[in-house]
Parts: structure tokens; C-alpha cells; sequence
């Protein structure tokens, strides 16, 4: 256990960033999973406003920084080549 000030701030600060990164996270991988379950199925309109979405949740993960800007862009490109394999 943190024993000087400025450790147990620190404990504080990690504990509130884990608390925001994890809400932030979930917030993603349920927008990525109801993408990737509507590009299952037959509905183009519907995927496609999942897939916006989800693109949306991805860039504002990545701007608060629980994802690399690179890891985002990639993840964006994949939903998107998905997004267009299903559509041709």
C-alpha cells in the first residue's frame, strides 16, 4: 500500500483512470459487437448505422487515449472493408 503523499494520489488518480478507462472500453467493444452482428446479417441500412457507430466510439476511445490512434485507424479500416465486403 501507497505510504507517502504523493504515492497515495497517484494510487487515487490510477484508480479513477481505470474506473473511466473501463467504462470508455465497454462502451466500445459493445458498439464493435452490435456492428459485427448487424454486418451478419441481412440489413444494409442497419449495419451501416452500426458501423458509424461503432467507428464513433473507436476515434472517441482513441481520443481519450484507451486506444493508440494507430490501433483505432485499424481497427476502423476492418469494420469498413467488412462493411463493404457485405454491401457488394
Amino acid at each position: 500500500m501507497a505510504q507517502h503523499k504523493s504515492a497515495k494520489k497517484r494510487a487515487r488518480q490510477n484508480l479513477a483512470r481505470r474506473e473511466r478507462n473501463r467504462t470508455i472500453r465497454s462502451r466500445l467493444k459493445t458498439a464493435v459487437k452490435y456492428a459485427r452482428t448487424a454486418l451478419a446479417g441481412s440489413d444494409g441500412e442497419a449495419s451501416t448505422g452500426a458501423v458509424r457507430s461503432a467507428e464513433r466510439e473507436i476515434r472517441k476511445a482513441a481520443s481519450k487515449g484507451v486506444l493508440t490512434k494507430k490501433q483505432a485507424s485499424r481497427r476502423v479500416s476492418r469494420l469498413a472493408r467488412s462493411l463493404n465486403a457485405a454491401k457488394s
